[in-house]
């Protein structure tokens, strides 16, 4: 069982799921919206392209002595494989990213908007200047995850951009702005400590529950919208589901300071539509 448990902590804490949460949401996207598979190239670019840049984020990011999570113990002893880590995936990243290169408009505007949500965590003063302006830093977060998941499939496919594209980058982004709240509400402590501004960090607890609120409205909405445009019923309730359970997990998660809860349970949720997705139409993704 110990071995297993290293296993399964090192697949998380590696970034490898959350590289696996990028690929299924883009392979969703290709399939809800394009009526067609993404192509492995592509995939295999945002796969790559995500270990490097989270393996970058969590090499800089410092472990404080009240750091006490089995993440922060984790990365004191194996900060070393993030380096690996990110020499693999930017090894990848530029294998693949080469055979898209007719597409390098929308690529270098992934990898700049990736790079500076980490930029702030570069010991540069001119990088260090970013944690005081970065109080928007949640919503580029989340910005990030939809224009990579979402976005880039779209636009390089060069498809005429139609009016259930944007409800369904909009309802991604809530959920995942959504979610992140409730990494940043958890990290208010250390970002205070690191000098890194955000909105959670300004807000109170009752403004922090109307924005949370606020976000899953919008998510519902725009996500029950999408059946008025030819998305079947089993669609739409695949991508509602997770949504229902960011809401219904809220009040645990902000009394919880549990890695698995957060790097698992929480960052799954984003990919979980896609599962569902998958699952409720009988269509695996195709390679």
């Amino acid at each position: 069982m110990t071995f297993l448990r290293n296993i399964f902590r090192f697949f998380i804490y590696s970034n490898l799921f959350i590289a696996c949460c990028a690929i299924l949401m883009l392979a969703q996207t290709s399939s809800m919206l394009l009526g067609s598979p993404a192509s492995f190239t592509l995939l295999a670019f945002v796969g790559f392209a995500t270990i490097s840049s989270y393996s970058f984020h969590w090499y800089l990011t410092p472990v404080l002595p009240a750091d006490n999570t089995d993440r922060a113990r984790w990365l004191s002893r194996n900060r070393t494989a993030h380096v690996w880590l990110f020499i693999l995936g930017t090894a990848g990243a530029g294998y693949y990213g080469f055979r898209l290169l007719e597409h390098w408009r929308w690529l270098l505007f992934a990898a700049l908007i990736t790079f500076l949500y980490s930029a702030p965590k570069i010991p540069h003063p001119w990088f260090r200047m970013l944690r005081r302006i970065a109080i928007g830093k949640t919503i580029f977060l989340a910005g990030v995850w939809m224009f990579v998941t979402t976005i880039l499939p779209l636009g390089i496919s060069g498809q005429e951009w139609q009016p259930v594209f944007t409800l369904f980058s909009i309802s991604r982004f809530f959920l995942i702005y959504a979610i992140c709240i409730l990494f940043d509400y958890r990290d208010r402590e250390h970002d205070i400590t690191l000098g890194i501004r955000s909105l959670i960090t300004w807000l109170n607890e009752k403004g922090i529950d109307r924005l949370f609120l606020a976000s899953i409205i919008i998510f519902l909405i725009s996500s029950i919208c999408l059946y008025q445009y030819n998305q079947s019923i089993t669609s739409v309730i695949s991508i509602l589901i997770p949504g229902l359970i960011t809401a219904l997990l809220y009040t645990h998660s902000k009394k919880s300071n549990s890695d698995i809860l957060y790097y698992f349970i929480l960052d799954g949720l984003m990919c979980l539509s896609s599962i569902l997705y998958y699952l409720l139409t009988l269509n695996p993704p195709s390679l």
